[in-house]
C-alpha cells in the first residue's frame, strides 16, 4: 500500500514536470516563430485590409518582446473589443488600500459550514478585498506586460499592476491593421507594450472625411420589464461589427448571418430567438450560445448611463437603428481623483479625497449595481450622489443613484451597493491619516463634479 502510494506520488510528479517542460517549449517557441503574422485560430478571418481607420476603432502602436513594431486599427482577442468604449478587464496583484485600514476594523463576513449540504456551524472571517480592474480603452494610455504581470497606465498617469492570467483580457491577443505588414495576429506572449493612441487625423474634419462607422452596431435594447435602452450594442458581449455573425440552427438547416443583414432579434422562447432580415425575411434560431439561455446578455452603450448589460432573462428585443459614429479617443478627458463628501449614520460629514470600496479611486472608474435585471455600469463622473437608506427605513433594499443629469435610479443593494462593499476612505486636506468608514456606517455619499468626462454629465 505505502508503494503503490510513493509510485502514484512519483507519477504525479513526473507528469507535472512533463507539463513544465512542455509549457517552457511552447513559450520558447512562440517567441522564436512563428512570424508574427502567422494567424491565430482564435481570430476570425479579417474582413477588412490595412487602410485609413475611422476615429471610432482601437488605434495604437504595439511592440513585441523581439523588438517588431505594428500600428494601426486593432480588434482584441478573438473578434472581440474593437472601439473606445469598450472596456478592458483583468485582477489587481494587491490592494494597496488596505494598509489604511485601523487595526481591529477590518470588515469581516460570517463563512457557512456544511456538512451534507446542512450548515452546523459558522466562522467570522475577513471580506475578500481582492478586486477586479476594468477601464475603458479610452481611459488607457500604455498596456506593458512582463511575465506574470501586465500594467496598466490611464490617460491620467495612475498605474495598476494585474495578474497577467487571471482573467485578463491581456491574454487573449490582439489583431493589428497594419498599413505595412497588412493584418498582423499577436499572440499575447509576443507582446512586449501596447501605446493607444488616436488614429491619425482623428479630428472632426476625418470623421467627415470616413463618414459614420458604418459596421459598429446601434440600436434599442427593450427588456421585458418595459424599460428600454439605446445606444451603440454587443450582442452576447461580444459581437460588435455588422460584419460579425449571427449563428444558429433553423427547420432548414444552420444558418450564420452577418448582423449588418438583420433589422431585429426577438426572444422567441427560453431557447431561441426569432432573427427579422432587412430583406423581409423571418426566421427562428436555436442550439448555440448565441442565440438561447447561455447568452451572456447584451451591451448596450446607452449615453444616459455609460453601459448597462441586458441579461438574457430580461431581454424582449433588439431593434437595430443607424448611428453615427462612436467616440473617438479624444473624447475622452484625463480622469482625475475621486472627491466629494461623506455623510455617515451617526452625522458626521467628511470631505475630502474618496476611495471607494476601498478600490475605485478616479471619477473614470465606475459604480457597479444591478436593478431589475439590468446590471448598470457608470462611470462616477456622471454620479452626484447615492444615498443608503437605513436597514429599517422603507426601500431598505434600494439605494437611489442620482446622476449629475438630474436623472434617478433606484438599484439594488447588490455590487457595489451591497453589503459586500469594504467600505470607504475619505483623505482630508491637510490630515496626516485617511478616515475609515464601513459601509455600514454610510448614510450618503455626495461626489464632485469633475470639469468633464464621456459620457458628457448632461446626457439624456
Amino acid at each position: 500500500m505505502k508503494t503503490g502510494r510513493t509510485a502514484g506520488v512519483l507519477a504525479a510528479a513526473l507528469a507535472l514536470l512533463a507539463l513544465l517542460v512542455g509549457l517552457r517549449v511552447l513559450r520558447q517557441n512562440l517567441r522564436s516563430g512563428p512570424p508574427a503574422s502567422a494567424t491565430r485560430s482564435a481570430f476570425p478571418p479579417p474582413t477588412a485590409s490595412a487602410g485609413p481607420a475611422h476615429p471610432s476603432f482601437l488605434y495604437g502602436l504595439v511592440t513585441t518582446v523581439d523588438g517588431a513594431a505594428y500600428q494601426g486599427r486593432l480588434r482584441w482577442g478573438g473578434g472581440e473589443e474593437a472601439f473606445w468604449g469598450d472596456y478592458f478587464n483583468g485582477a489587481k496583484k494587491a490592494n494597496p488600500w488596505v494598509v489604511h485600514i485601523p487595526p481591529g476594523q477590518l470588515p469581516m463576513e460570517r463563512q457557512p459550514f456544511r456538512i451534507f449540504g446542512l450548515q452546523v456551524a459558522s466562522r467570522e472571517r475577513p471580506v475578500d478585498l481582492n478586486r477586479l480592474f476594468m477601464a475603458r480603452f479610452g481611459d488607457i494610455a500604455r498596456i506593458e506586460a512582463s511575465g506574470r504581470d501586465v500594467r496598466i497606465t490611464l490617460k491620467s498617469g495612475t498605474a495598476f499592476e494585474l495578474d497577467r492570467f487571471s482573467a485578463s483580457d491581456f491574454d487573449d491577443g490582439v489583431r493589428v491593421w497594419d498599413a505595412a505588414h497588412g493584418v498582423v495576429d499577436l499572440d499575447s506572449l509576443r507582446i512586449r507594450a501596447i501605446d493607444l493612441r488616436p488614429s491619425p487625423g482623428a479630428g472632426q474634419e476625418a470623421r467627415q472625411e470616413n463618414g459614420p462607422a458604418p459596421n459598429q452596431l446601434h440600436g434599442t435594447v427593450r427588456t421585458r420589464q418595459g424599460e428600454e435602452f439605446s445606444g451603440f450594442v454587443e450582442w452576447d458581449r461580444q459581437q460588435c461589427l455588422g460584419s460579425d455573425e449571427l449563428a444558429g440552427h433553423t427547420a432548414a438547416g444552420d444558418r450564420s448571418i452577418p448582423f449588418s443583414a438583420i433589422r431585429s432579434i426577438a426572444r422567441h422562447s427560453s431557447d431561441s430567438t426569432r432573427v427579422i432580415l432587412l430583406d423581409g425575411g423571418d426566421l427562428v434560431l436555436s442550439g448555440t450560445r448565441a442565440v438561447g439561455q447561455e447568452n451572456r446578455g447584451v451591451y448596450v452603450d446607452d449615453p444616459r448611463y455609460g453601459r448597462v448589460l441586458v441579461s438574457w432573462d430580461s431581454f424582449e428585443r433588439l431593434e437595430f437603428s443607424p448611428g453615427a459614429g462612436g467616440p473617438a479617443y479624444g473624447d475622452f478627458p484625463p480622469g482625475g481623483p475621486l472627491t466629494g463628501t461623506v455623510t455617515t449614520r451617526d452625522g458626521r460629514h467628511l470631505v475630502g479625497r474618496l476611495v471607494y470600496d476601498l478600490d475605485e479611486s478616479e471619477f473614470t472608474e465606475t459604480l457597479d449595481a444591478p436593478s431589475r435585471g439590468v446590471d448598470y455600469t457608470i462611470p462616477f463622473a456622471m454620479i452626484a450622489s447615492v444615498v443608503l437608506p437605513g436597514p429599517d427605513e422603507p426601500a431598505a433594499q434600494h439605494a437611489t443613484v442620482t446622476l449629475h443629469s438630474g436623472r434617478e435610479l433606484h438599484l439594488e443593494r447588490a455590487g457595489d451597493l451591497g453589503k459586500a462593499n469594504a467600505g470607504i476612505l475619505i483623505f482630508a486636506s491637510g490630515q496626516q491619516r485617511p478616515e475609515y468608514v464601513p459601509w455600514t456606517a454610510v448614510a450618503q455619499v455626495t461626489f464632485n463634479r469633475p470639469p468633464a468626462s464621456y459620457p458628457p454629465l448632461d446626457a439624456h
